[in-house]
This record gives structure tokens, sequence and C-alpha cells, in this order.
């Protein structure tokens, strides 16, 4: 199946993925002229990305999700479409591109999860993605009838069972089992169903799974754990991982300890895929590139600001703290939810002398480096990808129209750099990744069976 390159030539090639994400991830880009005030829910405004995404041969789409939200939530995270149900709409629409869809390992059954992602699977002819996520907010217990939620490791205990569980289920079907024989009545063999009978310490799950395997094998595992536990469990079990780091020496030093991790675990680090977030803001000109940041980013105001930062720390009032003075000593609040994120604004703000105003607006209005030009922002994706910080991007609007931007302008200067495909190599999602087709298990142990017997036969 190749070794991540994607390629028949051998030439290693960028990935690209695309984040939609509604009226944005800003807290107020939804009062901007250009942004459809009610984008969150608007199915026709995301098939037209999803086909704009597709004509510029991305791999993928993904669809973000979280399970709380009170006043505070930013705009689209208070009213926006559930994963599952829009993707699987979004497979009957496209052809090629990857559909990946985050879903909660904390507050669902493995047994439900699996078919849903495997139905996804299949409808779309082998393009599904999950993004294994353990909800960070501690408020999501409160919208699942339990007590308390799971603390940070205990999440991660319960997420690496989980997926234990579900790619046992995705195996219950080996890929030849349907026969479906009319003339002799035999619909399957029953040689090749096999029930899982998972007793764990979080899951009984007996199985059989209901729906067979699609052609890719089943669904492309993402994940996003950046702290220490998430990088572990991110290089043992995910085919990509989204990330997000903010220099090319960060994103080198991420990059390389991921990839020691997998290679740890036995894994081949070629078929373990690092992807960061940028948002890139694209103008003809670098002074038009730069108006189309601060156009945005003044729409924010300081209260939408500390609203913003609260929900990294479990939704905390900020309000309550004076602005302009040093950021506020949290002690531990927050390493529950986004570890590896509050620690990360907490040593930022102390190495750096920040004020609690200064956090939150850069919280909010996060500028990246990938602004300019679309040469300028070409080569600093080139410049990140070639020097081993990422093996592809996932792109976020960070600008109305960002996404548009970038397919229109970027894409065909890095196809004509070499470095981007200019048609897809395959019709799966784990075939344009470069990613192999994981064998069923039970057929597997059948071959090497047979194997082991021929050689003692010999």
């Amino acid at each position: 199946m190749g070794t991540g390159t994607g390629t028949g030539t051998g030439k290693r090639q960028l990935k690209l993925g695309a984040l939609l994400h509604g009226v944005g991830g800003n807290t107020a880009m939804w009062r901007h002229p250009d942004v459809l005030a009610d984008a969150s829910v608007n199915f026709d405004l995301y098939k037209s990305w999803v086909q704009k995404a597709e004509a510029g041969k991305l791999d993928l789409i993904f669809i973000a999700d979280g399970l709380y939200i009170n006043e505070k939530s930013i705009p689209h995270f208070l009213n926006r479409f559930e994963p599952i149900t829009i993707l699987s709409a979004l497979a009957s629409i496209s052809r090629h591109i990857g559909l990946v869809g985050t879903l909660s390992t904390s507050y669902s059954e493995p047994f439900t999860v699996a078919r849903q992602f495997g139905s996804l699977d299949v409808i779309s002819g082998g393009r599904a993605g999950w993004n294994v996520v353990t909800s960070p907010l501690e408020g999501s217990a409160l919208n699942y009838s339990k007590s308390e939620h799971p603390d940070h490791g205990k999440r991660y205990r319960i997420a690496e069972e989980y997926l234990e569980v579900t790619r046992g289920l995705w195996d219950s079907w080996e890929d030849d089992a349907f026969v479906r024989d009319k003339e002799n009545g035999v619909f399957f063999d029953k040689e090749k169903l096999h029930t899982l009978n998972h007793k764990g310490e979080f899951f009984s799950v007996q199985g059989p799974l209901n729906i067979a395997r699609s052609k890719q094998g089943g669904p492309v595992i993402f994940q996003a754990g950046a702290s220490e536990v998430g990088k572990d469990y991110a290089a043992k079990q995910a085919d990509a991982i989204f990330t997000g780091q903010e220099t090319l020496e960060e994103a080198i030093a991420f990059y390389q300890d991921v990839k020691a991790r997998a290679a740890s675990f036995g894994r081949n680090p070629d078929h373990v895929l690092i992807f960061p977030g940028i948002g890139p803001i694209i103008g003809r000109t670098e002074e038009e590139a730069e108006r189309k940041y601060q156009e945005v980013a003044s729409l924010v105001t300081i209260d939408n600001a500390l609203n913003y930062l609260g929900r990294f720390f479990e939704h905390h009032d900020f309000t309550q703290y004076e602005l302009d003075a040093p950021f506020p000593d949290l002690g531990d609040l927050g390493r529950n939810s986004f570890q590896s994120g509050t620690d990360k604004i907490k040593r930022n703000a102390r190495e750096k002398g920040l004020t609690l105003r200064q956090v939150a607006l850069q919280s909010a209005t996060p500028r990246g480096s990938f602004i300019g030009t679309p040469e300028q922002v070409a080569d600093r994706v080139q410049e990140w990808f070639e020097a081993g910080g990422a093996d592809g991007f996932m792109l976020s609007t960070a600008v109305p129209n960002g996404l548009e931007d970038f397919v229109d302008l970027v894409v065909p200067i890095l196809q004509e750099r070499g470095v981007f495909r200019t048609e897809y190599e395959g019709d799966t999602l784990r075939g344009n990744l470069g990613i192999p087709v994981p064998e069923n298990r039970y057929t597997k142990e059948r071959k090497s069976q047979t194997e082991l017997s021929g050689s003692v036969v010999q």
C-alpha cells in the first residue's frame, strides 16, 4: 500500500485536510459581513465546502464536536451539526475525499460507535475516519447521567479499551464472509463470522457487529492528544494525529517525539501521520493579508476573549481579575480538561510576563505564521513539510473564505512544485493517505495456522 507517500513514485507527498467549522472557531467571526450567520447549520454551505475541498484534491474534511455548552460558549459550539449525521449526508455528494468526525469514548458505547462509523465507512465506499477524543470538559458528565467526569488518566484507559473493542467488532466479518449464493441458499459463510466476547475493566461486549468491513478495512483513526499520556495513546493507536505548534522548532520536536514513540510500540512511523493545525490567511499582498486578520480580530471584545479563555479552564470566570495585572495563578485548574493546552497557556504567560488581557486576546485571536501572499504561505507549508515538522496540515478558517482562498491560490503552487497531488491516488481515505489496509485478525490467524501446518508437513 506504500509507505505513507501516497504516490507511485516514492516521493513523499503532502497531505491536507480541512476543518469545516461553521461560523468559525473565533468568538465573533459570525459578525463579519462576509460570513453567513447561520453557517454552522447551513447544509448547502457545507456541501459547497466539501465540493471545493474535493476539487482541490484535499485528503479529508473534518467535523469537530463537543458535548457540553453554556451561555459563554463560542457561537459555533452553540448550534452545530452532529458529526456522524452530517458526514453521512456529505458522503452522498462526494466521491474521493475522506470524511472524519469527532466522537467521545467517555460518553458513548463501543458497539453503537462501531456501527455508526462502520456504516459511514460502507456508505462512503471506505472514506470514513474517527477522531477519538476523551472529552475534556467536566460539564459533559452532566448531560450523560454521570455523577462525575473521569480524571485525565482514567479517560485514556477507557479510550484504550474502547478502541480495542471497536476494532474487534469491525473484524466480526471476514472480507469474503458474505457469499450470497442464491442458488444454494447460502447468504454467508458461518466459518467467517466471529463473536468478540470482550470482558474488560470498563466494557463487556459480546458482538458480533451487524455490518461488515468496508474496502478500506475500517475507519482511519485520528487523535489529538498532546499530554504525555495523550502522545503515548496517539503513537500506539492512531493512524493520524492532529496537533498544534506555533513554531517550526516545536513542530519538529513533536514530530520526532511521536514518531519515536510509534516505533517503540513496534509500529512503522511512516504509517502514523502528523497534521499540525494552521489557519492560513492569504492576500494578494502582505498588506491585504494583514488587513484580513485585523478585520476579524477587531470584532472580538475583551469580554468575548475572557469567555473564550475560560472554556479551557472549565469555564472559569476571568472577569473577577484585574485585566492589566499579571496573569493569575490558577494552580491545577484546567489540568483535568485541556491539560496540555492549559499548561502551555500558564507557562507562556509566566515566561513572558503577560497580563490577563494579553493572554485572553492572544487565545481568542491567534495570529499564526501562515499569513501573507499565496507564494509566502506555500513557502511556509513546504518549509514545515520538508523540514520534518509535518506530514500534512489541518486547515482551519481564520478569516472568511479561507478554504476557498487556499484551494484556489495556494494548492496550485504546491502542485506545480510537485509537493501535492494533482489527482487522487486511491478511492479510499487509507489509499490517499498511504496507510495500509489492516488485515482482518481472523483471516490473518487462519493464514498463520495454514502456513504453520504446511511447514510441519514439509
